[in-house]
């Protein structure tokens, strides 16, 4: 390390709090590359994904109301995303199109652009329509005798200038989504709607949200509309963040000669989760929202946090019992049965032949870590991880959620498993993050520091290579006990690009009727 860096870079990297030893990992980890996962097969229903019927999804409905009013509850929504991805179509439209080489039309054949169409024809529906309109009426006093080309392109100007709108260039998660009565709403405000389900009568609902400091006040213009939430933020530490390199995997520097650190990606959110004080926590991307499906969508909320604290009290009845160290054969019999049937819990081949002491503290190891039950959405072809059964060096296969980046395609088979996967991961999932004596787990040593991911970008011109922290659903959360479970298409409705506001979960009801 002396030769790597100076006295004064060793100040800057515990300045931010991250120590010599992550360092000197993720340099390794340039070095060496990062292996891809090994999939062992996909998981499907009856093997490894929950399907249940009409009844038991009910009891759970009715389990979870019975069982939420002695704990706290709280909802985590990852919201700093920029929404500049949302509107690249039409920021590539304001720098590419040009009057004098014709119409808006001839652009779209020469650029053979599907998005700008569709947009164009929706325009009407989106639900900042009115609003950006009235701004393009109000800058151009002949508005009205202009053509319908310069007309749309100063609709789009205003929507996406830093004077007026500045779009993409604002969290998503304060753009207009939705209208209804007439009243324009926020994801944000439709988090928030979500979240009154889990709430208990005379006590605020709360939610915390992930973002980016230099936008809080747009969020906080929003939240401060709503006393009944608890409403709170929290930001990537510091300490997350990862040191870049040049290609040759050295570090990279900025023209003063610092060090270049850049965000951990979503997995560093670990550490915010891990600051949360709630009992079970209820996680969702800031943009799935629905204009309508809100029936579905808690109902499936319920399933899965019913089936959390049933699993949850039943583990921890086990982990009491076997702490007694007073198991007997049959126990523990019971115990191992419980793992594997219902907790997807893979032992080793050889645990029959273990010495009692050993099966009884291999077992309390395997029920004492956190737990997640994750919604899971029938394959329809959309981009994201999924649900897997993958091997680790020990042969021994867990259920984990899976990116198509740490996935080797060049390998057929493990290609043909991807190819036959059934479902995919929306992410809409419910965690316990406390132990049995009710202390909050270290979630920090659940984390599968080798499910990375390297990516490169650009900084001053130079292609730079920066490490991304393990996902939060993915490598973050890969030693936790995992719960997946089929809950249907109307509870997953991300806005991806623009034109997804256009989609029928995004329109009015009477509209979609």
């Amino acid at each position: 390390m002396e030769e790597k860096f100076s006295q004064k870079d060793i100040k800057q990297i515990q300045d931010k709090g991250i120590s010599i030893e992550k360092i000197e990992q993720q340099l390794q980890f340039f070095t060496d590359g990062i292996a891809k996962v090994n999939l062992d097969k996909s998981a499907s229903i009856n093997d490894g994904i929950i399907l249940f019927s009409q009844e038991e999804k009910e009891e759970l409905c009715l389990f979870f109301d019975e069982h939420k009013q002695n704990k706290l509850i709280q909802k985590f929504v990852p919201a700093s995303g920029a929404a500049s991805r949302m509107f690249k179509f039409l920021s590539e439209f304001l720098s590419e199109f040009d009057f004098k080489k014709g119409s808006i039309n001839a652009y779209i054949n020469h650029k053979k652009d599907h998005d700008l169409p569709v947009f164009l024809v929706g325009l009407k529906d989106f639900p900042f329509y009115g609003a950006v309109k009235a701004k393009v009426v109000e800058l151009n006093s002949n508005y009205y005798e202009l053509e319908k080309d310069e007309k749309d392109y100063l609709f789009i100007k205003a929507l996406l200038s830093s004077d007026y709108f500045d779009f993409a260039n604002k969290p998503k998660g304060v753009l207009p989504f939705h209208s209804r009565d007439n009243v324009i709403l926020t994801p944000v405000e439709e988090h928030l709607n979500e979240a009154a389900f889990y709430g208990i009568e005379g006590e605020k609902s709360k939610i915390q949200f992930t973002i980016s400091k230099e936008h809080q006040k747009h969020f906080e213009a929003i939240s401060h509309k709503y006393p009944e939430f608890d409403i709170s933020y929290s930001f990537q530490k510091e300490m997350t963040d990862t040191i870049a390199v040049n290609l040759d995997n050295t570090p990279f520097r900025e023209s003063d000669g610092s060090l270049l650190f850049r965000p951990g990606g979503h997995g560093a959110l670990i550490e915010n989760l891990y600051q949360l004080e709630a009992d079970v926590i209820f996680i969702k991307n800031i943009d799935n929202v629905s204009q309508n499906h809100l029936n579905d969508i808690v109902k499936y909320k319920k399933v899965l946090g019913g089936l959390l604290l049933k699993m949850q009290r039943q583990v921890f009845d086990y982990l009491e019992k076997l702490e007694n160290q007073n198991s007997s054969e049959e126990l523990i019999s019971e115990i191992e049965n419980f793992a594997t049937e219902k907790l997807n819990i893979v032992l080793p081949t050889n645990f029959d032949k273990f010495q009692l002491e050993y099966k009884v503290e291999l077992l309390f190891n395997q029920l004492n870590r956190p737990i997640r039950v994750c919604g899971m959405v029938k394959n329809e072809g959309e981009p994201g991880g999924g649900p897997f059964w993958v091997k680790n060096e020990n042969g021994l296969s867990s259920l984990q959620i899976v990116e198509t980046s740490q996935i080797n395609l060049k390998d057929k088979d493990q290609k043909k498993i991807v190819e036959l996967a059934t479902h995919f991961n929306p992410v809409d999932l419910v965690c316990g993050i406390k132990d049995f004596k009710n202390n909050k787990f270290n979630l920090t040593k659940f984390v599968d520091e080798k499910t990375g991911f390297i990516v490169e970008k650009n900084k001053l011109g130079k292609p730079v290579k920066s490490f991304e922290l393990p996902g939060l659903w993915n490598g973050a959360m890969a030693n936790w006990i995992t719960l997946f479970v089929e809950v249907p298409l109307s509870t997953f409705n991300p806005v991806k690009t623009v034109n997804d506001l256009l989609k029928p979960a995004h329109q009015p009801e009477d509209k979609e009727a």
